[in-house]
């Protein structure tokens, strides 16, 4: 579990020990339903261990969740594809780096806090946006709050160095994630499935090709 579960759920579960230890009949109802909603909150913040997938090009889901779109869609001028990635509140919320290399740029953009699976969230909500400079190119995503979520955190700043699967922040109750590829990217998942975060597969980016070598020269 991350430290933000122990912020959120230790009040509402100790106060719920208390009424319940009263031994009055509405402080144990009341207790029960705190204590109730503190253990929602640990497992809420709950931060599994995952097998992270070796091989070159991979790039893994940033979160877990439902893929609720993949598009192509342009990013500065440049063709490429999009995956977004609705997160429930039942999902572990913990974002992990879909490749490997450097933050090369980390924009928080404030917003609104549409409804996470609308369409207009990718552009209109609140969100942290990382531009990752791989070895394979560059790979856009977002962590992107939703209706319930209003806080998106990154534990990472600009010109950290990141593993693939590595944890690089959260989004508090509800979220979206976003990716974004270049056109050459061969995308792996499709709309409705369901992934994990540092452990599935979403794309595979092909390594960039080599100038030929001309004979004589060193």
């Amino acid at each position: 579990m991350v430290r933000e579960g122990y912020y959120f759920g230790l009040p509402p579960f100790l106060l719920g020990v208390v009424a319940f230890a009263s031994g009055w009949r509405w402080g144990i109802l009341t207790g029960s339903v705190l204590v109730a909603l503190g253990l929602f909150v640990f497992y809420f913040f709950r931060d599994p261990e995952r097998t992270i997938p070796s091989g070159a090009g991979l790039v893994v889901s940033p979160a877990d969740g439902r893929v609720v779109v993949v598009t192509e869609e342009e990013h500065c001028g440049r063709p490429g594809k999009r995956i977004s990635i609705f997160l429930a509140i039942w999902n572990v919320h913990v974002n992990r780096s879909p490749a490997a290399g450097t933050i090369a740029k980390l924009e928080y953009k404030p917003g609104k806090f549409l409804a996470a699976w609308a369409e207009k969230a990718s552009l209109q909500n609140e969100q942290n946006v990382f531009t990752l400079a791989s070895e394979h190119g560059e790979v856009v995503f977002k962590q992107i709050a939703g209706w319930v979520a209003r806080r998106v955190v990154s534990w990472k700043k600009a010109r950290d160095v990141v593993e693939r699967g590595e944890r690089v922040g959260l989004v508090r109750f509800g979220s979206r994630v976003d990716v974004w590829l270049a056109a050459e990217a061969e995308i792996l998942i499709k709309v409705g499935q369901n992934v994990k975060g540092g452990s599935s597969v979403i794309a595979r980016i092909a390594e960039p090709a080599r100038a030929p070598r001309i004979a004589g020269n060193t």
